[in-house]
């Protein structure tokens, strides 16, 4: 294999979708979405993984926002030489321009991808402790005033879902379908 791709767990399915699509020589190695909760736990984890995979691929690309790490991330990478999509966080990613709008809309908009629609169980309810502690759920999304789904396949089975967690969080529930969007375009012009 060629160029190896670093990815955050939550973009596995789709990147994975987007090598098949073109053809390319690659593989993906994902870093644990669950690092989204805590951080700065995101860029020492991508190290890790540029460290254990450098010498078996001719090309590392990390695929990755900043997603919080302030800088961080772009530092480990700086030091490897590595390149990055460029975006701060895979909302940007889908949506674009969308993305910014939607926030200008409504700042208290909580976003949803086919990943989070898929693993909202584990990586939100469980990851933040409601699963222990239901009376969080009131504390920790007070402050949101509707739910957007960025789709990003259209499949009706996460549209569903995507209505019980928009039930579950009380909160109103408006789905836009991104497809790929920018993340397919920049992994073409990295490629």
């Amino acid at each position: 294999m060629t160029t190896g791709f670093i990815i955050c767990g939550a973009l596995a399915r789709e990147v994975l979708d987007i090598i098949a699509k073109h053809g390319w020589d690659a593989e993906v190695v994902g870093v644990s979405a669950l690092h989204h909760l805590r951080p700065e736990r995101i860029a020492p984890n991508v190290e890790k993984r540029i460290l254990e995979l450098r010498d078996k691929y001719e090309r590392l690309i990390v695929v990755y926002g900043d997603c919080g790490t302030y800088g961080a991330l772009d530092a480990v990478l700086e030091r490897h030489n590595i390149q990055r999509i460029a975006g701060p966080h895979c909302y940007e990613m889908y949506a674009g321009k969308r993305f910014e709008q939607l926030m200008a809309e409504e700042t208290g908009t909580y976003f949803l991808t086919d990943f989070l629609v898929r693993k909202f169980k584990g990586t939100v309810i469980k990851g933040m402790g409601l699963d222990c502690f239901p009376e969080l759920k009131s504390v920790y999304f007070r402050n949101y005033t509707r739910l957007v789904y960025l789709s990003q396949n259209g499949d009706l089975q996460l549209r569903e879902q995507a209505q019980e967690i928009a039930d579950y969080l009380e909160l109103p529930l408006e789905i836009r379908h991104t497809g790929y969007g920018l993340l397919e375009e920049r992994l073409l012009k990295l490629m």
